[in-house]
């Protein structure tokens, strides 16, 4: 048919030669998906099985990133969320009601602490919290009514491994689901799946897209039920991943091996100076002999990642630690890690019952990819400043 100016605009019969190929992938925005006809029409959220429905449930660039994810990870399937803390929030919506009851440890990613007492509490999910080193006696915590148990291995600022193996054991004896935070891993260094979770989740705003410039997450599954129950509610929550943002992450995915190397070299050099240092009364590094849980450490991971903390003797006031990080050159301060920028966090962390009361003497570091040398050196000229008599 004959169409003007203004409807070649929007229905053009330009069509760019074929045969086009990159070594980047491409990047697919779009909100409406085409169906050839009438009949096709359907709003089925599952892209894989049915093919493309609705930008919502992905454009190819998301499904790429999450095929990608789920390879590493070695899962059934893995659905992207707009960021960490949706990830873990689609996992308990998808699988909690009113009446039910979860346990998180102790040690966990704050938000995620905030989300349970917060919010899931106004919706009728009791939570409680365990000790991260209780191991096989989780059993001992478990309800009529619980229905899954959350691990984060190292947990958030205090480090500490977890018996997954164990806590998993347990779990499956009650027919529980075991959820884990596998995001300081990266996915790789430790193989949730062979260790038995059932559900995991990163956040891949840090290794995964590694520049800081992204936020994303992940859930990946085992098994095709557990897959469905979150796509589902995924579909109803409207928690859409931006193509751009995806696209990024795969592009960092392309360095994150050489990146890790450099980040787990680095970290650990700079944890043994800091733990024989004078003003330092421990290195929080599962790495690193006497932090907590190493044993499991050695015995279930690969690798380790650029994250830990350390904790200055207990004669060190609060105005010293805060001044460290503040002497800091190279060492930013900042929220969230894994980008190539080394970070400091200072906090004043009081632990519960059996867990060691660190208050005002922890500070959390991330390692970049600056040179380790210059990041000691900067170290020790704030050590130094900070703690001059």
């Amino acid at each position: 048919m004959a169409k003007s100016w203004k409807t070649r605009l929007i229905h053009s019969d330009v069509q760019p030669p074929e045969g086009y190929k990159s070594l980047a992938s491409p990047v697919f925005r779009g909100s409406t998906t085409l169906f050839p006809d009438a009949a096709s029409v359907d709003d089925n959220w599952d892209q894989f099985e049915v093919g493309y429905t609705y930008g919502l449930y992905g454009t190819p660039t998301t499904l790429e990133l999450a095929g990608k994810i789920c390879e590493l990870e070695k899962g059934y399937r893995t659905i992207v969320t707009p960021g960490g803390q949706g990830a873990i929030s689609l996992i308990n919506l998808a699988f909690l009601k009113s009446g039910d009851h979860i346990l998180i440890p102790q040690s966990v990613y704050t938000p995620n602490r905030k989300l349970a007492s917060h919010v899931l509490r106004r919706f009728g999910v009791e939570t409680d919290f365990y000790r991260p080193d209780i191991g096989g006696g989780i059993q001992e915590l478990f309800r009529e009514n619980t229905r899954l148990v959350w691990c984060e291995s190292p947990g958030s600022i205090t480090m500490e491994i977890q018996d997954v193996p164990a806590i998993v054991k347990a779990a499956h004896s009650h027919s529980l689901l075991v959820a884990l935070d596998n995001t300081w891993s990266a996915g790789v260094y430790f193989d949730a799946f062979a260790h038995g979770v059932d559900i995991t989740m990163q956040a891949l705003t840090k290794y995964v897209a590694g520049h800081s410039d992204v936020l994303l997450g992940s859930v990946t599954v085992k098994e095709k039920g557990l897959y469905q129950r979150l796509g589902a509610t995924q579909q109803l929550l409207g928690s859409a991943s931006s193509p751009d943002d995806c696209s990024l992450a795969l592009r960092g995915m392309r360095t994150m091996a050489v990146r890790l190397k450099h980040i787990e070299a680095s970290a650990l050099r700079i944890a043994r100076w800091l733990a024989a240092r004078p003003e330092i009364e421990r290195v929080l590094h599962p790495a690193i002999e006497g932090s907590p849980g190493h044993e499991q450490w050695k015995r279930d991971f690969t690798g380790s990642a650029g994250v830990f903390s350390i904790v200055f003797r207990p004669q060190v006031p609060k105005s010293a630690v805060l001044k460290f990080v503040d002497g800091l050159d190279l060492f930013e301060i900042g929220y969230s890690w894994g980008g190539v920028t080394s970070l400091a966090v200072p906090y004043d962390f009081h632990g519960s019952k059996g867990r060691p009361d660190y208050g005002h003497r922890i500070v959390r570091l991330n390692t970049g990819l600056e040179d380790t040398e210059d990041l000691i050196e900067d170290l020790d000229q704030s050590l130094r400043e900070a703690l001059a008599a």
